[in-house]
Order: C-alpha cells, then structure tokens, then sequence
C-alpha cells in the first residue's frame, strides 16, 4: 500500500507495541535531563512495575515511579502508558511520577458497560488519583490524552497544579480531519484488523512509510519491535478488547471539546505547549490557537520536523520543559 492510499484509508494518531519478547534491560532509577540518564525501562521491567487500581470504572494499569508530588501523563492512541517510560526515568527524581493506562486502551481491564469516551476517562482519573490518595498533580499529554487533560483542568481545576501539552486536539481541530478515516473504519468495526494487526504481524511494516512509524515517528528506528507488540498486543487479544478500541475511536466523535474555550480562559495554572511541526494528523495552528485559549499560557516551543507521538522519542524535552515548568531549572 502506497503512503499517500494510506494516509486516504487512516491517517491517525496510531502507534506500537505490546509485551512478548521483552528483552530490555531493566533501568534503575531515574535522573535529570543531560545527566546521568540511563537507559528507560524496556518493555519487561515495565511489565513488572505495572499495577492496578481498583476503581468504579474497572482496573485501571498503570505504573509508578518517584515520590513526592504527583505528575500524571496521558498517553495517545492507540498507545498505553509505555509511551512516557523515557520521562518517567528522566523525572521520578522530581516526582511521584504515574503513568495510567486508559480505558479501553493498553492493560486496563474496564468494567461491563463502561464508556470510553473522553468524559469517562477524566472522570477515571479523578477516580484513580482518589484511589493512589494524590490529590493534585502536574499534568503532561500527548494526543487524545490532550484532550482528556483539557477536561480534567477545566472540570477539576483545583486538582492541577501545571500543564504540558504537546501535539494534541484543540477545540478547533477535534477530532482532526485525518482521523475521520480511522473512526469510521470504527464504526464498521474493521480498524483494529485491518490497520492495527497487520503491524503487530510485520514490524518493519509498522515502521515503514505506509505504518505508524512513518505517520507519527520522525526516527525511523521507532516505534521498536518491544514497543510495537506492547502497545498493540493487549488491544488485539480478545473481541472485546477490539470492540473496546473501536469505542474508544468512535467516541472520539462529535467534538469533546466544543464550548471548552471559556473555560480555558478561566484557568489561571500555568499551561505550556510543545508542538512537533512535522505532525500531519492535527493542525499546525493549533498551537498557537492553545497558547490564546490558556488564561496563563508559558508560551510555545516548536519542534522542527517532530511527528505526533515525538515525546516517545525525545524524552530529554520532555524532562527539560516539566522541570522549567514545575520550577527546579
């Protein structure tokens, strides 16, 4: 398949990999940005350090490290937690770092019933933090957990104390034109056998022009074959976990954020965005458009040629602007 009948089929903020034939080493201990930073949790130590939280809303993955201050990160889709394993090595010197998995997405085994939509999901997290007994945190997204951040610090602004945004929905741009594709493949319920598994069979493929890799990742080496298999792996084990995928997408529609922007305005924390300018799945105004909409905006930083899932790739930015944002540089 050709790139450009692929990105006409579903140009998306899609991703990588699950859990067999982990053979990374454990990384030991976290550190700042530049010094000392060793290598970041392969898949099998993050297999081992995941647990779950008992919530309403199912049994909520996800995996810890630091201790302190809470910072929560929100993963893309249809990625899981694994995503922030560099910054969570990079920054669980300076917090109580956790990394959730969302409903319907990677470990996360969500209750009969349950929505997956961006208002269950804010609704999870108060649920989850209530049960780790965090009550506010720093808040870091990527993607649609982008959006699910906007709703958390809108909806409950006393429980966050700074954001970091990068590539993400804004109420203009949600969902992104280039997703329509994936969503209604949703709707018919062939998205997760007809894009997912064939990357999850073929690796290079996954990392190819054609795959995930190319459409969300600048380095070519990315996602990596652990990556790949524990990120589409658990979505692929079951019907009901495709169904849960496929829900996932559909709710993505119509737009979780319409009317968001008064809000926005209101917060008074102070908001900064990371933008990677090479992203083809979200609007290149949208960055600028979030640096308005926050009341205490810290401004933009661009990424040259930087894709959507860049914070999997770039761990050392990440760590740089949290810690400038959270006030220890």
């Amino acid at each position: 398949m050709r790139r450009r009948q692929f990105m006409e089929m579903a140009t998306g903020a899609l991703a990588a990999g699950a859990l067999a034939g982990c053979g990374s080493r454990l990384a030991r201990g976290g550190g700042s940005a530049g010094a000392g930073i060793r290598e970041p949790m392969g898949a099998a130590a993050f297999h081992v350090a995941r647990r779950y939280a008992e919530t309403p809303f199912g049994r909520i993955a996800y995996v810890e490290r630091g201790a302190g201050d809470a910072a929560l990160f929100l993963h893309g889709f249809p990625l899981n937690g694994f995503q922030w394993r560099g910054a969570l090595d990079r920054l669980s010197a300076h917090r109580r770092c956790v990394a959730p998995d969302f409903l319907g997405l990677g470990y996360s085994e969500t209750a009969d019933g349950q929505g997956v939509g961006p208002d269950a999901q804010t609704a999870m997290l108060v649920a989850l933090l209530d049960t780790l007994s965090i009550s506010t945190v720093d808040l870091v997204a990527n993607d649609s957990g982008g959006a699910v951040a906007q709703l958390f610090v809108t909806r409950h602004p006393e429980r966050v104390r700074t954001l970091l945004l990068t590539n993400c929905d804004a109420e203009n741009d949600s969902p992104p034109p280039a997703l329509l594709p994936i969503i209604e493949m949703a709707k018919a319920g062939t998205f997760t056998d007809r894009m997912l598994a064939p990357w999850l069979a073929d690796t290079a493929l996954a990392r190819s022009a054609e795959g995930i890799g190319g459409l969300c990742y600048a380095d070519p080496t990315h996602p990596t074959d652990e990556a790949i298999e524990y990120y589409l792996g658990p979505l692929l084990s079951s019907p009901r976990r495709k169904a849960e995928v496929h829900a996932y997408a559909m709710a993505l529609e119509p737009n979780p954020l319409e009317g968001i922007g008064v809000a926005l305005r209101r917060c008074t924390l102070p908001a900064r965005i990371v933008w990677g300018t090479g992203d083809t799945i979200f609007s290149p105004a949208s960055p600028d458009y979030l640096n308005r909409a926050f009341g205490n905006s810290r401004g933009v930083r661009r990424l040259a040629g930087r894709k959507l899932f860049w914070p999997e790739e770039l761990p050392d930015v990440i760590a740089e602007e949290a810690r400038r944002l959270w006030g220890l540089s």
